[in-house]
């Protein structure tokens, strides 16, 4: 193998290359995160309950997990990797990310049949409480100020 500065030359254009790649991945990620920005303030005039806005969501996680996949392939290397390779990394990542919406499920199902078969039970975000403030103290019962 030849050691001067002629086999280094291809190498040095090989880096160039790969950092206009770098920069251009980090230009296109920026302008992804903006209009996901720009999605999430023009929706939040519009009803909670609206499709519009739900359909925004939607698009709005689309582009997140378009720019997850861009940052896994580009800045964690996994692009120029082997397919096996790539497989071991995102199938256990698939099957974490299902694994949380079950649990956010199951503890919300279990939260609202709490709330519905206890009777006793309450969440207390729910439970409207009196103002008892006076000049910035609590009052309390039987006190004499």
């Amino acid at each position: 193998m030849e050691h001067t500065y002629e086999s280094l030359q291809p190498n040095a254009d090989h880096a160039r290359e790969a950092k206009k790649e770098v920069w251009r991945i980090t230009l296109y990620l920026t302008v992804l995160t903006i209009i996901e920005l720009a999605l999430g303030f023009i929706m939040m005039h519009w009803p909670e309950e609206s499709f519009k806005r739900h359909l925004v969501k939607g698009i709005i996680i689309i582009l997140m997990v378009w720019k997850a996949f861009y940052i896994v392939g580009y800045f964690m290397h996994l692009k120029h990797e082997i397919r096996n390779f790539v497989m071991t990394i995102v199938i256990p990542l698939l099957l974490f990310v299902w694994f949380i919406i079950a649990f956010i499920g199951d503890g919300s199902s279990y939260n609202n049949l709490k709330n519905k078969y206890n009777p006793a039970y309450k969440e207390r975000s729910t439970i409207k409480q009196e103002k008892t403030e006076e000049h910035g103290h609590e009052k309390k019962p039987g006190s004499m100020e």
